[in-house]
């Protein structure tokens, strides 16, 4: 059937279309369009439909992953911006908006990124009498209003109580110091033990044990909650399989209907023998145009890396962009014989890896408002050495940072940058050799090498993220500067890569720090990663004056001075991670993070802060999701249509007001 002409005024034809839609405290908030969306048929509209709204019921998962009050801090939010009947005009009244949309844009009261503690500007006095001028007695149940504020109080006002989400203490215990709601009145030796007992060495298909279920002490002993329906978030799975069967109902191909009925066998069971089932069904699927990630997937949030917090993502091909990642994936085995890692820690042969570019219509749970750009899935070491994996860069995502950030009459290129020859490679050369380098990071990265037999996939616990993140990023870099790339017409010269090598130490040392506060210290995962390799490559070279650190009107710069000489350094590092990894030598890791990821120097950091300050950016972006909307005609849904709102605030209302589940 022919598709209804799209009238939205916003459509992907519109040269005048804006991608950014707000701002506030460091933050932006963007819109993606869905290009091609008129190319795809109405089974295919209706498939990415019905996934979309299987995605979006999650949302209240990933608020109580993220802390166990969260979602008692969002409802009051959420009621009091509703109803509150007083002077919404005032600067108090204003001061508490902005709390309130950082709160949305993080999925709780932890920066989304840093991880700490944000409180409002506001005072506790006024947050009493806004909850006093506004209905509150759905959050309040039983409780007067005075009593529910007495509650959240502390939670929401002080600064030192549950300060940060995720702790990486070297020497402390991370999961008492953490906030992260996956376990409860337990010690991290506790909850270490209780998972060393599943671990059989000897398994060569070992299950990811934990992934998907709270661990909470009690009286009667240790007991895990598992997330199923029935069990743990049940109200939220069940809608959730409600909307996967009638996805179901519209896939495009047999295959896909049999890892749905996979996916919603596991969610109603909470088995993970069951996930990993879907997963190896999931990921033979290379030939559907439509596709989705849905489940408790990532690992980063837990202090120890053995929960999963919960994440949806639906797509479909992007089949122009998806040619050269095509051509990468096909010559995945000569990348991964080529590595410069020890043999032994190299696949043999490189099973299933595909990789495809794609444009994503809904995002939600721990990838909303603040996704990804590329993706590699799925997780399990032995899936990937077996059955391969799937990896995407997400190309309308990528279009909207870039374009978005063309909005703005400030550079943070044209600050930090040394020279102009600098600014211009960059400017050159940058859009194309960031996006390879995401290729590389997700389509072989992630997917290169392998665990030594008897190595315990979570033998580098807390650090195995911010170490593999690493890893994926330098085999990206380390190959971006391969006349390979030449060969196969990937690159259009010899010079292309140095602009990735120019962003990516300026970055790691210098403006990625805009995003932390003074005196803090790196925490997140691809933070690390990246101040990780930039402070090892500056360190490891100063003998060779590498990379140097210089001054020029009272600015601080880094710049390179022998690309050859940095590319191999990457992979030296690229080498020695590979090694930690697959022999699971948790104390070289550990010493790694600790000397090069986590300390900044605080008057660099003070100066990169002045100066990004006199920028009036903001550091960190998200997005609202496009609405994806059925039409009608006598009844019948006879086409989607896709409108994309600019109203950030008014988007997170309706979804808490509409997919409330918890």
């Amino acid at each position: 059937m022919k598709s209804v002409q799209n009238d939205n005024p916003y459509s992907a034809q519109e040269t005048d279309f804006k991608y950014l839609v707000d701002e506030f405290a460091d933050l932006k908030v963007m819109r993606y369009r869905i290009p091609e969306w008129d190319s795809l048929t109405l089974r295919q509209k209706e498939y990415i439909y019905c996934l979309g709204e299987a995605a979006k019921y999650g949302r209240d998962i990933i608020f109580d992953q993220n802390f166990r009050y969260n979602l008692l801090v969002r409802k009051t939010l959420e009621a009091i911006l509703k109803t509150y009947s007083g002077n919404r005009q005032c600067a108090d009244f204003q001061e508490f908006v902005v709390y309130a949309k950082r709160v949305f844009f993080s999925n709780g009261i932890h920066h989304h990124y840093g991880e700490t503690k944000f409180v409002p500007t506001c005072s506790a006095g006024y947050f009493l009498r806004l909850m006093q001028g506004s209905d509150v007695s759905q959050v309040a149940g039983n409780k007067s209003v005075a009593e529910l504020f007495n509650l959240l109080e502390p939670i929401i006002f002080d600064p030192e109580k549950y300060k940060t989400r995720r702790s990486s203490l070297p020497d402390g215990d991370n999961v008492i110091a953490s906030s992260a709601n996956f376990y409860e009145n337990l010690t991290q030796a506790e909850a270490e033990a209780y998972y060393a007992k599943f671990y059989d060495p000897s398994d060569q298909r070992p299950v990811s044990y934990g992934l998907n279920s709270k661990l909470a002490k009690t009286d009667q002993g240790i007991r895990e909650e598992v997330y199923r329906i029935g069990g743990m978030y049940g109200k939220a799975l069940e809608k959730i399989v409600f909307w996967l069967q009638k996805a179901n109902a519209a896939a495009e191909n047999q295959t896909q209907r049999h890892y749905i009925e996979l996916l919603i066998k596991y969610y109603e069971s909470g088995s993970l023998q069951v996930w990993d089932e879907f997963n190896v069904a999931w990921v033979d699927d290379n030939a559907s145009v439509v596709d989705f990630v849905n489940g408790f997937i990532e690992t980063y949030t837990d202090p120890l890396g053995i929960k999963a917090t919960w994440e949806a993502v639906v797509d479909f091909k992007d089949y122009e962009a998806t040619r050269r990642t095509n051509l990468i994936s096909s010559n995945a085995q000569w990348f991964e014989d080529h590595s410069p890692v020890d043999p032994r820690f190299k696949k043999k042969e490189c099973k299933g890896v595909s990789a495809k570019a794609i444009i994503v219509t809904t995002l939600a749970g721990d990838c909303f408002p603040t996704p990804p750009i590329g993706i590699n899935l799925p997780n399990a070491d032995w899936i990937r050495k077996e059955h391969g994996s799937k990896s995407v860069t997400i190309t309308n995502l990528i279009d909207a940072y870039n374009k978005a950030a063309k909005e703005s009459p400030q550079s943070v290129l044209a600050e930090f940058a040394c020279s102009q020859d600098e600014v211009e490679l960059c400017k050159r050369y940058g859009d194309l050799t960031d996006v390879l380098h995401t290729d590389l990071h997700e389509c072989l990265g992630h997917g290169s090498g392998q665990l030594l037999p008897g190595t315990n996939p979570n033998a580098l616990k807390e650090y195995a993220s911010t170490l593999e993140e690493a890893r994926a990023d330098l085999f990206g870099l380390y190959f971006l500067a391969d006349p390979k790339m030449l060969e196969l017409g990937i690159l259009p010269d010899n010079e292309a890569f140095k602009a990735e090598y120019c962003g990516f130490v300026r970055n790691g040392l210098m403006t990625q720090l805009t995003r932390i506060e003074l005196g803090a210290k790196v925490t997140e995962a691809h933070m690390q990663d990246r101040k990780l390799i930039a402070e090892w490559c500056y360190k490891k070279g100063m003998a060779d004056n590498v990379i140097e650190r210089l001054t020029k009107d009272g600015k601080t710069f880094f710049v390179i001075n022998d690309y050859q000489k940095l590319r191999n350094l990457f992979g030296q590092l690229l080498a020695e991670i590979q090694r930690v990894k697959s022999e699971g030598d948790y104390a070289a890791g550990k010493a790694l993070v600790e000397t090069y990821a986590v300390d900044i120097d605080y008057d660099l950091h003070k100066e990169v802060l002045e100066r990004y300050k006199a920028l009036n950016l903001k550091p960190y972006g998200g997005f609202v999701n496009p609405d994806i909307v059925p039409v009608e005609e006598n009844g019948i849904v006879v086409d989607y249509r896709v409108d994309y709102p600019t109203d950030f605030l008014a988007q997170h209302l309706q979804y808490g007001e509409k997919y409330a589940t918890l």
